[in-house]
Order: C-alpha cells, then sequence, then structure tokens
C-alpha cells in the first residue's frame, strides 16, 4: 500500500489515548509509563518482539487487565470507570483468545450476536456475510476442533466484527496464518478501514504487516515506546542503506575493522557484519575491493534501503526477531 492510501491523524479526533500507562506483575514492569494516541479512522501499528509489552497495553486498552498505573480513555470514555460502555464499542481479536473447540463457527457467530443484543433477523444476515468474509463458508457448520490455527484466527477475526465496532483491536492477527491468509487479512484490515472508516489498532512483530497497513507506527521495546512516526518518517530517521556481508567466521573480527571505515556498526545475526553504508551503492565497488585487498573471503554481500528493522536495531540495539526471514 502507498504512502497515499494509509489515513493520517491531521486534523481528526482522538479515539484511542493513553498517559503514563503502567503495568506492573509484582517486581516486574511490563508496561512502562507510556504515552500514545490514536486519530478516528487511522490505522495504526504497534510493532516490537515478544515480551516487549505489546499485548500487555492492549489489554489494559480493552478493558481486560487494570493498569497499575496512568489512564487510558477510548472514544472519551475512561477504560477502568467505564468499562463496559468501553466494551460495547470496540472489538478485540486476541492473540490467545479461547474459542470453544466443540461449537461450530456459526453457532459461535450467533452466540456472539446474542451477547451483543442484535435482532436475530439481522443476526442471521451478518454472521454468515463475516464468515464469507474471512474464507470459512465452507467450514461454518464444522466444530471449531477441527480448525487449524489459521482457521481459528479468522474466526476470532470475523466474531469481533459482529456488532460492527467503530474501533477494532488485534494482537498479532496474521500469527500462525499461512502466507494467502495472511494476504487476505490485510485486505480484509483495508476494506475496514476504507470502507466503513473502522479505526484499526494493530499490534504485530511482522515488519512487512507494520509497513503494509500502517499509517503510523510506535515501536515497543522492554515496556518503552522507543520510537513513533509513520513508517517513511521512522526509515528516513536511519539514514544510510544497510550494507551485510556474510563472511567465515574466522575472517568476523577482520571485516568488523575493514567496514568500520565505511559507516557505523548495525546489529546483524550471526556470521554477518553490517554497517551504515556511508555514500550509498556508489561505494559497494570500493567495499569489495578493501575485503579483497584484506584477503577476506566474502559468501554473500547485499545492500539494503532503510527498514523498519533498521529503526528497531538503531534504538534498541538489536534486531526484531524473525527479521532476517
Amino acid at each position: 500500500m502507498s504512502g497515499s492510501d494509509k489515513l493520517t491523524s491531521t486534523g481528526a479526533n482522538i479515539v484511542i489515548e493513553a498517559s503514563g500507562l503502567v503495568r506492573k506483575f509484582g517486581e516486574i514492569v511490563a508496561v512502562d509509563g507510556i504515552d500514545l494516541s490514536v486519530a478516528r479512522g487511522e490505522v495504526f501499528g504497534f510493532l516490537g518482539p515478544n515480551g516487549a509489552g505489546k499485548s500487555t497495553t492492549v489489554r489494559m486498552l480493552t478493558t481486560l487487565l487494570r493498569p497499575t498505573g496512568g489512564s487510558a480513555r477510548i472514544d472519551g470514555l475512561d477504560v477502568v470507570e467505564f468499562a463496559p460502555a468501553v466494551r460495547r464499542i470496540i472489538g478485540v481479536a486476541l492473540q490467545d483468545a479461547s474459542i470453544d473447540p466443540l461449537m461450530t463457527g456459526n453457532e459461535l457467530m450467533r452466540l456472539q450476536a446474542v451477547l451483543h443484543g442484535i435482532p436475530r433477523s439481522e443476526a442471521k444476515r451478518r454472521c454468515p456475510e463475516l464468515l464469507a468474509r474471512v474464507g470459512l463458508t465452507g467450514a461454518a457448520d464444522r466444530r471449531v476442533a477441527t480448525y487449524s490455527g489459521g482457521m481459528r484466527r479468522r474466526l476470532d477475526l470475523a466474531i469481533s466484527l459482529v456488532h460492527e465496532p467503530s474501533i477494532l483491536f488485534l494482537d498479532e492477527p496474521s500469527a500462525g496464518l499461512d502466507p494467502t491468509s495472511r494476504l487476505a487479512l490485510w485486505e480484509e484490515v483495508r476494506r475496514l478501514n476504507r470502507e466503513l472508516g473502522t479505526t484499526v489498532f494493530l499490534t504485530t512483530q511482522y515488519l512487512e504487516e507494520a509497513d503494509e497497513l500502517a499509517a503510523r507506527i510506535a515501536i515497543i521495546d522492554h515496556g518503552c515506546l522507543v520510537r513513533e512516526g509513520s513508517p517513511e518518517d521512522l526509515k528516513a530517521t536511519v539514514g544510510s542503506p544497510t550494507l551485510r556481508v556474510d563472511i567465515d567466521p574466522v575472517f568476523f573480527e577482520a571485516t568488523r575493522q575493514v567496514l568500520t571505515g565505511f559507516g557505523p556498526q548495525r546489529p546483524a545475526m550471526e556470521g554477518r557484519v553490517a554497517v551504515g553504508l556511508e555514500g550509498g551503492a556508489a561505494r559497494v565497488t570500493e567495499v569489495v575491493r578493501a575485503l579483497d585487498d584484506a584477503g577476506i573471503s566474502v559468501s554473500h554481500l547485499e545492500l539494503d534501503a532503510p527498514s523498519l528493522d533498521d529503526v528497531f536495531a538503531e534504538a534498541t540495539g538489536r534486531r526484531l526477531e524473525g527479521a532476517e526471514e
């Protein structure tokens, strides 16, 4: 999706807001005083590795977990003081959602409609439409116990949309999905945002997912926000493209010393040296010549434009899990 296709928050009112939000579990600080805001009609990406505090933040914003400190509001409603009212206006699809395996997809959809007080005639129309939208029409009358992990994720998304919420929280929505299902889910998120104006708060550890869907991104690490902005602006802060060189471990230190002269070192996976190549592609030949003069055998060399993973690496000193896949 191009930047022009993504909705931005300029001049729009804030519908998700956190101020100094804290959550502790005993002595462990899972979320450490974060501030964030999401505008109506925006797709907001919350990016970070496992254990960074993403899901804990979502659970507080969706009234499922009481904050230890700070405050949060959904469409002006405090998530603690007005929890029932908040639940009526949001949809939530959690990563570890509990779905009764003995019920069918149709039964779960109808049950959700009843819980939200949706008239039977309206539910009869809406539930099949939602199941079709997530590609589960053929499995609608099967017990959920027979569903794959990806099918359960899609069913959970459909369930979260039964009451047509204006604000949707998706916690790792594409976890466990095959590539085709992942693309279909992305398109559904775009459609909800584009056609219905749904505000989407999306947590993910997939760089491509955040880059594709979100107009703005906040990166969380160890419970703290370390970067926030549009994907384009965040990548622009990195500056130089990243040069990655794969070498035999015996040449690691020598390679590191050679490449230090071409730019600042960046975090890299084992068996690889990475630097921000000052001067960009024009200096690749110079790098190859310098490595050759030092007698270093290179198995692979690549130059990549700044990515969200580079942004995360610059902010935290390490790569996101799975960023090299």
